[in-house]
């Protein structure tokens, strides 16, 4: 694990699963083979983590894979782009997930860490630099990225509040909404980032198809998933 922090960067970390065959993109088998779908999770990280690299060339940010299963490294080794750190796991589920990650980073000495999805793979640069700047500026607050499903896409904290991830309930359209409440508890100002999608069913898979074959352009342009797209559009 690459972790030295600076005051002035945020530390953005995909909290990513490790891509293997049957156990990630399960939704989306079938259409798709589960050796397919496994190189779609693939896919999806890699552009994540070249979007906070291009992220980073306009901001002070950094990148990391908050990776789980434990012992997964290797995997991740292979598959990640020169200068995305790990962030190994230290507890099973959502919530304590994302705390640890967000514990550890912050404990580095980054001034933020932000913890984004991997189910994202077009989201527009400039929502992680949007993020980081937030952030930066004077005063505590929370940075949440909405997603249409009703869940977040992004978490941003300058200090690991525990009561934002506390009484959530995880993988529900009411992620978001009680995030917000979980803040407004603690009296911490929030900042709201634009809309965006995940993609975790067919429906979805489509939307992004369609978006990366030049329908809608405003998006991160995520090459290695456009490639496996283009490669499986018959059995879209």
């Amino acid at each position: 694990m690459r972790i030295a922090g600076r005051p002035g960067v945020c530390a953005i970390a995909i909290m990513a699963k490790a891509p293997r065959r049957g156990e990630v993109k399960t939704r989306l088998v079938p259409p798709l083979s589960a050796a397919d779908a496994a190189a779609l999770g693939c896919s999806f990280i890699q552009d994540v983590a070249g979007n906070i690299l291009a992220a980073a060339r306009t901001a002070p940010i950094e990148g990391y894979v908050a990776y789980s299963p434990p012992g997964s490294e290797d995997l991740f080794n292979s598959l990640l782009p020169r200068g995305i750190g790990l962030v190994p796991p230290r507890r099973i589920g959502l919530g304590d997930a994302l705390l640890d990650a967000a514990e550890d980073l912050l404990a580095a000495g980054y001034g933020s860490a932000c913890l984004v999805n991997a189910d994202s793979p077009t989201l527009p640069t400039n929502v992680l630099i949007a993020a980081a700047r937030a952030l930066a500026a004077p005063g505590d607050r929370v940075v949440l990225g909405p997603a249409e499903d009703g869940g977040y896409y992004l978490i941003g904290v300058k200090h690991p509040h525990r009561r934002l991830f506390e009484e959530i309930a995880w993988s529900t359209a009411r992620v978001f909404g009680q995030t917000l409440e979980r803040a407004r508890e603690i009296g911490l100002d929030s900042v709201t980032l634009p809309r965006w999608y995940d993609v975790d069913d067919i429906a979805s898979l489509r939307r992004l198809a369609e978006e990366l074959r030049g329908a809608d352009a405003s998006g991160y342009a995520a090459p290695h998933t456009a490639a496996i797209l283009r490669r499986l559009a018959a059995q879209l």
